[in-house]
């Protein structure tokens, strides 16, 4: 099945001297830019109502005009994949998610998916848009979640998250010693330059990350952190941003960083953290049928339970105690 395409946008000054392949990935995030570069390819897009080349420069105030078709996929399979079901009933699941599973089908992850195992729990969800998947959890963060289950549950869930309604609570081990709480409030949005990645930007969306430290340790700090926004990677960027990436972000973490004479365990136990240490802890709702307002809770996973017990080790081992 296919479906047209038909977008317009102007370059802004913000984009000038890029490439237009470069400057085309920043106004057309849901798009790749190799899909960009085949529609390009095939005179699809235009600009200033001519065709134009990927290594062309765009110098702003240009208008461009896509019209074009895209596959879609009507159909997924549903898959026999276990799942953590903390909560159920007729109108909403609520999945406690481990590492490693991706929550929505795309490019390299057809099969597998939180989705996939969704069509199999509840046939239902194949009549809701995106079966049922109100928000994501990136590939590699673990924890708590929520899936529609109804048309009607969706719609209300929707409006709640974008009434920033929700209550989404994040425990995260960050690089760097933080000596208190407080918030980053800075826009993200597609990287420049790096296409699978966001970068605090100005052009981006507004995001807010709220964050208390929760426990020091000589060369990090765990924290406990709340989104007033869902942006992509949102926790990710923003701590980075401030200079404290997440423990093994593999995206946005930086090079490994040790404390001075750092035991040979804990050496091993960051150095083996291969994801960021990102978990979705606690997720607070009003219920869609009821109006109840519900709340969960999932404990840290195991991996971050060990991480935390070898930074604990540590901090006794050179006597910060008081940490």
């Amino acid at each position: 099945m296919t479906e047209n395409i038909h977008l317009k946008a102007t370059i802004s000054d913000e984009l000038a001297g890029l490439r237009l392949d470069q400057a085309l990935a920043s106004l057309f995030p849901d798009y790749s830019r190799s899909r960009l570069q085949q529609w390009l390819k095939k005179q699809q897009i235009t600009v200033n109502n001519q065709a134009a080349r990927a290594r062309d420069k765009v110098y702003g105030g240009e208008s461009i005009e896509i019209q074009a078709e895209v596959e879609t996929e009507q159909t997924w399979e549903a898959e026999n994949i276990p799942l953590d079901i903390v909560f159920e009933d007729e109108h909403i699941l609520v999945i406690n998610k481990p590492a490693g599973l991706v929550v929505h089908p795309a490019a390299g992850n057809y099969q597998g998916t939180l989705l996939n195992a969704l069509l199999h729990h509840v046939p239902e969800v194949a009549s809701v848009p995106r079966a049922g998947i109100v928000h994501r959890l990136d590939k590699d963060t673990t924890g708590l979640l929520v899936v529609a289950r109804t048309l009607p549950a969706q719609k209300y869930l929707v409006e709640q998250l974008q009434a920033r309604a929700f209550l989404r609570e994040y425990q995260a081990v960050v690089m760097g010693t933080l000596v208190a709480g407080g918030q980053v409030d800075a826009p993200i949005g597609r990287h420049p330059v790096h296409r699978k990645r966001m970068a605090v930007v100005e052009s981006g969306k507004p995001a807010l990350t709220h964050y208390r430290v929760t426990k020091k340790f000589r060369a990090h700090t765990h924290l406990t952190l709340k989104l007033e926004t869902g942006r992509t990677h949102q926790i990710r960027v923003h701590m980075a941003h401030i200079k404290h990436p997440l423990v093994g972000d593999p995206v946005y973490g930086g090079r490994l960083k040790l404390p001075p004479q750092c035991s040979e365990q804990l050496t091993n136990t960051l150095r083996q953290f291969q994801r960021q240490a990102l978990h979705a802890a606690r997720l607070g709702l009003e219920h869609p049928a009821t109006g109840e307002l519900l709340e969960w809770e999932a404990p840290l996973p195991d991996d971050m339970k060990h991480l935390l017990a070898a930074l604990d080790e540590d901090n006794q081992a050179h006597n910060n105690d008081s940490y």
